[in-house]
Order: C-alpha cells, then sequence, then structure tokens
C-alpha cells in the first residue's frame, strides 16, 4: 500500500548564532537577518519515521515549510535525507504569523498538495517552543492528529497502531488514516546525509508557492491573522540594593539578623553553654 506522506519542517536560528539573536522592541519580531539557519532538530526526526515508512510499503514524501525565501536550503538538506519533493511557502503576507496563522498557511499548502494519507510534525519547535503547531494543523484539515508519538507500530488496513508519552507513561491508540502525528525525539535517531543524497537533492523538484498560489482569507495570514500579540519588552533591573554597616561585629550580626526578620526571613539562633563535670581535673 503506497503512501502519499508530507512532513512538515521548520528553519531555526543555528543554535552557535543565539547569542546574535534579538527581538525588534517596535515589531516585537524576533531578528534574523544574517543568522544562519538549521531544519528544527526534531522536525528530522519527522523526516526520518516518513522515509521509514516510505522503505516498508512505498509511496512519496513531501517536505513542506512555511518561510523566507533562504529557506530553500533546508529544504534541500531534506530532500538530500532521501524526500521526493519540497515546496516552500514564502510571501511577504505571511509575515509575522503565529501559530494560528502559520497552521492555517501550511494547512492551505497541503490542501494544494493534494490527497495525503500520513502528516508528520515535530512535537515543538526550538525557537518558539509552543508546541501548539500540530494540533492546530491537524483541526484545520479535520483529521486525527495526536501529539508526543514516540512509537510506530504496524500499520494494516488504513489503520496506524503508535504510542504517545504522557507525563506518568504512555497511551497506545489505533489511527485511522489520514491523521497526523507531532514526533518526540524517541521515536528514531534520523539519518546522515550521504554525498549521493546531496547530489541527487540538486534535481528533486522544489516548488514556492506564495499568497496567490492558495486558496485562502487573507484575514487569515501573517500578522493580520494572529491572535497573538506580543506584550512591552524591557529589560528587568536586576541591581541590588546595598548598605554599609559598621561598628563591633556582634552589633553588625544583630542588625543582620533584625533586617532578615524584618523582611519575613525566619532566623533561628542557638547558644550553647559548657560546665564542668563532677570531679574534674
Amino acid at each position: 500500500m503506497a503512501l502519499n506522506i508530507i512532513v512538515c519542517i521548520k528553519p531555526v536560528p543555528d543554535p552557535q548564532y543565539y547569542d546574535k539573536v534579538s527581538i525588534d522592541p517596535q515589531t516585537k519580531r524576533i531578528t534574523r537577518e544574517g543568522i544562519p539557519t538549521i531544519i528544527n532538530p526534531v522536525d528530522k526526526n519527522g523526516i526520518e519515521a516518513a522515509l521509514q515508512l516510505k522503505k516498508t510499503y512505498g509511496g512519496k514524501v513531501t517536505v513542506i515549510t512555511m518561510a523566507p525565501p533562504n529557506a530553500v536550503e533546508n529544504l534541500r538538506e531534506a530532500l538530500a535525507m532521501g524526500a521526493d519533493e519540497a515546496v516552500l511557502l514564502s510571501d511577504r503576507a505571511f509575515g509575522g504569523a503565529d501559530t494560528l496563522a502559520t497552521s492555517y498557511t501550511l494547512a492551505k499548502g497541503i490542501e494544494k498538495i493534494g490527497e495525503f494519507d500520513v502528516i508528520f510534525c515535530g512535537v515543538e519547535s526550538a525557537d518558539g517552543a509552543t508546541a501548539q503547531v500540530a494540533s492546530q494543523l491537524g483541526e484545520w484539515l479535520g483529521i486525527p492528529h495526536l501529539w508526543n508519538v514516540f512509537s510506530l507500530e504496524n500499520l494494516e488496513e488504513k489503520t496506524m497502531r503508535v504510542k504517545t508519552k504522557i507525563e506518568n507513561g504512555s497511551m497506545e491508540w489505533e489511527v485511522n488514516l489520514p491523521c497526523l502525528f507531532g514526533v518526540a525525539r524517541q521515536l528514531n535517531k534520523p539519518r546522515f546525509i550521504s554525498a549521493m543524497g546531496i547530489i541527487k537533492a540538486k534535481n528533486k523538484p522544489l516548488a514556492t508557492w506564495g499568497k496567490n498560489d492558495l486558496i485562502v482569507e487573507d484575514a487569515r495570514l501573517g500578522l493580520t491573522g494572529s491572535p497573538t500579540k506580543a506584550g512591552e519588552i524591557y529589560t528587568p533591573d536586576l541591581r541590588r540594593k546595598g548598605e554599609l554597616l559598621s561598628g563591633p561585629l556582634d552589633e553588625i550580626v544583630d542588625t543582620v539578623i533584625e533586617k532578615l526578620r524584618t523582611a519575613g526571613i525566619t532566623i533561628r539562633t542557638a547558644s550553647t553553654s559548657c560546665s564542668a563535670g563532677e570531679g574534674g581535673a
């Protein structure tokens, strides 16, 4: 049974450049110019899961992302891992999107791709870590979706058995296709990219779609379609108040203890006494 598999990935800032990441105080958006990006690490687990399913059942793996034009390099990396096709959703109208607007745009891109059986996403991104996109995307598409999937069992008659992590253990599910899985890192170990994979990736299809290529509602895109609004940005005052105490040591200690008690801190003092035993030398 050949499967049409889609993997959603997100380019995130390279951790080696985190000290260069800043937030624009006016737009409240992350400034990414000049900062190299990598594929969100747990999204690679999604790519690996898709490739393993394809190896077992046959089919096609398509990778999709919503990102600026330079994300082409990240998509090429996914193609070098073994994906068959890639789609970049890129348009100024998509800029400033929160998770809701992002998931909406991804859903419209997936609808344009056409029929699918399984969609994989990482559980969360390394830069935002909201863990919302996978579930939101499943809702936009109206398909069963599970989050924190760490085990894919067998596939029988369009039904897949999976396991998800919960706080004190795990749960087992039977999910009808088409469906979406937000995968955890424990699911697998992503493969290394071979030289032959890099060569083959250069000739694989990579499409770029903008707003006019999709059937969308403008009011749901980008900053306009994002109900999440950033608050004020400020640097907290981390200075500590100091007070110079002078005088005999005993008086300074008593003053410090009194000030701590005034501040609501419980201070217990211990007293010791010595006495000579009877019959001492």
